[in-house]
């Protein structure tokens, strides 16, 4: 499998904030279709897993307001309590923010073990709010959805990455 670290000869292009939108509301739909069945069991949190992965490799671009808002929309979507989201995803890009250094230097694997501690560190903060509010808390088949994020991860480095990589010339190859 092809690493998601650069190599040190290879330079990435500066992302751009629109490419940067685009992917945050792709996340945003993917989280609002009507998933069912055995599916809604292991979907991640497009969002969160979006909003993480800009928080590490752009950090300048991405952070705290950006987090918040796509959590209060989530929660109106959801029609859930207003604020357990955005308290999350806020939780989470500080994480991501703080250990974008860390995760960026490893192989796969470690990256994507990362991943996975953050994203139940996301199920978590939620759970939390929920269960202050009165509901009842759900069992471990919850965080299936954090590991099938951290599956994705690497399919998302490599994509995410395409458009950054520069365009090779074909009159010096």
């Amino acid at each position: 499998m092809a690493e998601l670290r650069t190599t040190p000869q290879e330079i990435l292009l500066p992302v751009k904030p629109g490419f940067i939108a685009v992917t945050l509301l792709a996340a945003l739909l993917l989280n609002l279709l009507p998933w069912s069945g055995h599916a809604i069991l292991v979907k991640p949190d497009f969002v969160a897993l979006i909003v993480l992965y800009w928080c590490i490799e752009a950090p300048r671009r991405i952070g705290f307001l950006a987090a918040w808002l796509l959590g209060l929309v989530m929660d109106v979507a959801d029609g859930t309590l207003l604020g357990q989201h955005a308290l999350a995803y806020t939780i989470l890009a500080y994480a991501g923010i703080a250990l974008h250094r860390r995760v960026r230097m490893f192989a796969v694997t470690p990256q994507v073990l990362h991943v996975v501690a953050l994203l139940v560190m996301t199920d978590l903060v939620v759970i939390a709010v929920r269960v202050i509010a009165g509901a009842d808390a759900p069992g471990l088949l919850y965080f299936a959805g954090s590991l099938a994020g951290g599956a994705l991860w690497p399919v998302l480095g490599l994509v995410l990455k395409l458009p950054q990589r520069p365009q090779s010339d074909p009159d010096h190859a």
